[in-house]
């Protein structure tokens, strides 16, 4: 799912916060300024979490009032090695040798007994990075506990959502921030059995993974091979007894537009491109309504909003080369941008409900001018059929897809043998290399367009993984720049818009909050061995198609430059089990499958 390339300029990350306030004083003797009067604390209590990839990690700090309210406040530590902050959110900070002064940012200036605030950095080291020993608020040393990173039962864990203040708490219209930090995520016991019942299966089979309602009958429960008889409220019963009385995530796809994947004919649908009325009122308003009856319990209910719908409307039509009858028709009709709408309107109104929309892939949406028209087609449908862009909390990328989640051996601002990192094959022009640097980059754009600034991503990584043997340790010979890159990138499809079914995949990164600046969660959002389709035409009831990219002898199309598919053989339909599959994302998981 790709188009030609055009455009350029790399997009700079960044990151997720209630407000981007975070003013970054660096170098020796500068003093924070609070932004308000500071006063003294009689007790307090700190949590320091980082994510740490070896020469650099962020850090997320939350500080508990345990004295008297305070307006204003400053915490400082004292680094034990040559850690040094390059940026900060949420907070200004600044940092003299080893010393470090953390400033409120104005807007949570005020924490008040019991209560906390949380803010964060990125830093840079080498060598060792123990987290500080002590930390003092408002010139008080902190005695009330500095929380292990690595015991998730101490009070004050971000894991522990009992936590006032723990990011996981309310914000103003009842939904907390980030709603994977402080939950567990519902674990699917259909998907989970299917895991556990292949041989290395039971070493996943707890992981959360989303639950698709790809038909209208799915919301009741259809015996299907995958969902059998467990409808949505099934689920979400089965999901308040995981909870046992504390938050959790469920996570469930919306995925039934009218004319659904107008460019791919395996995740065909069963509503026609013109039944928009079916799709409000047999579709969206049933699952609203069931959700509605959850609504004041500990659940978090995370939306997938429409997988592979908007972004089909930029590449795939005329007058490009990629284009489609069918994805031609949608955008005359305008049923998936009034969908999509009435779909962020209609479960926005739920109050635990987080929408995250779809948002393709890099090596779909990369280039630059598919990737503004995206930003401004998501803008567009935010605003449709009485949505607005507080109905969106974030956007999801990789959605069933395979791109690597960060390619580590090139950037796009090298030179290698004369020639730029992005004239490489692999490359193709594109502003981006990897799901990470894309995500952070659609953030930064789609703020600026008019979306909110604690808008967060999510990325699938169910199958980006691309582990095993033949995983590159470094970059590849510096004898061209196609050499360099192919013999260096994680992602090894044959082409980057192959998407069904890819030989060679593996797992990706484990389900898990919070991972870098942007980034709501990692997530298992497509269940790993379900199928992308059929590798051949399977008669079926589903109004599933037979599409030649899950035909392993296909030689492509101009969507993936007339590749070969790189599908394995042998493929079911689309949502079905694929046992060949899921044994070779656990042979090619990366992090390993211990």
């Amino acid at each position: 799912m790709r188009t030609p390339p055009r455009g350029a300029n790399l997009r700079s990350w960044t990151r997720r916060g209630l407000a981007v306030t975070s003013a970054l004083v660096l170098g020796t003797g500068l003093a924070a300024i609070s932004s308000s009067p500071v006063s003294a604390a009689a007790g307090c209590e700190v949590d320091y979490q980082v994510s740490d990839w070896g020469s650099g990690f962020t850090a997320s700090v939350s500080i508990t009032n345990l004295g008297d309210a305070v307006d204003g406040w400053t915490l400082g530590w004292d680094f034990a090695g040559n850690q040094q902050v390059t940026n900060a959110w949420n907070g200004t900070v600044s940092q003299s040798g080893q010393s470090v002064e953390a400033t409120d940012a104005g807007h949570n200036a005020a924490i008040a007994t019991n209560a906390s605030v949380t803010f964060g950095f990125q830093a840079s080291y080498s060598g060792s990075n123990a987290a500080p020993t002590e930390f003092t608020l408002n010139g008080t040393t902190c005695t009330g506990g500095i929380d292990d990173p690595g015991d998730p039962g101490d009070p004050g864990d971000p894991g522990d959502p009992g936590d006032p203040g723990d990011p996981g708490d309310p914000g103003a219209d009842g939904r907390v921030d980030n709603p994977y930090v402080g939950a567990d995520v519902y674990v699917n016991p259909i998907w989970s059995a299917n895991a556990a019942a292949e041989p290395g299966g039971d070493a996943v089979a707890d992981e959360p993974t989303g639950v698709w309602l790809d038909r209208i009958s799915a919301i009741e429960g259809n015996d299907s091979p995958t969902t059998g008889s467990m409808g949505l409220r099934d689920h979400l019963d089965q999901a308040l007894e995981q909870a046992n009385g504390e938050p959790l995530v469920f996570q469930v796809v919306i995925y039934n537009l009218p004319g659904r994947d107008c460019a791919a004919l395996a995740s065909n649908g069963e509503l026609g491109p013109e039944e928009i009325d079916r799709y409000k009122n047999d579709y969206i308003d049933p699952i609203a309504d069931i959700l509605a009856d959850y609504e004041d319990t500990e659940l978090r209910i995370v939306t997938t909003v429409e997988i592979d719908s908007l972004p089909n409307l930029v590449t795939n039509v005329s007058p490009r080369e990629t284009a489609t009858d069918n994805c031609d028709q949608m955008l005359a009709n305008g049923n998936y941008v009034e969908g999509v709408g009435y779909a962020l309107a209609t479960l926005g109104d739920v109050a635990n409900v987080y929408n995250y929309v779809d948002a393709g892939h890099h090596g779909w949406i990369g280039w630059q001018d598919n990737f503004t028209a995206s930003a401004e087609l998501f803008y567009e449908a935010a605003n449709t059929a009485g949505a607005t862009p507080e109905d969106v909390h974030g956007f999801i990328a990789n959605t069933a897809n395979y791109s690597a989640l960060v390619e580590e051996n090139f950037a796009i601002g090298e030179t290698v043998a004369g020639t730029p990192v992005r004239q490489s094959s692999w490359v193709d022009w594109n502003q981006f290399t990897d799901e990470l640097s894309y995500s952070q980059a659609l953030r930064e754009e789609l703020v600026g367009l008019g979306f909110e600034d604690g808008l967060g991503m999510l990325i699938d990584t169910s199958r980006n993984g691309w582990g095993g043997p033949d995983r590159p340790d470094g970059p590849g010979p510096t004898t061209s720049v196609d050499a360099y890159v192919d013999g260096g990138r994680y992602d090894r499809r044959i082409q980057s818009g192959n998407w069904c079914n890819q030989a060679g995949a593996g797992l990706g990164e484990r389900p898990q909050a919070a991972p870098e600046p942007g980034i709501d969660a990692y997530v298992w959002m497509k269940p790993p061995g379900e199928s992308d389709g059929s590798s051949e035409e399977i008669p079926n009831d589903e109004g599933k198609g037979f599409d030649r990219m899950c035909d392993p002898t296909y030689e492509g199309n101009p969507r993936n430059g007339n590749n070969l598919s790189g599908a394995l053989p042998n493929a079911p339909v689309s949502g079905h089990w694929f046992s060949e599959q899921f044994q070779e994302l656990l042979a090619n998981a990366h992090p390993p499958i211990q």
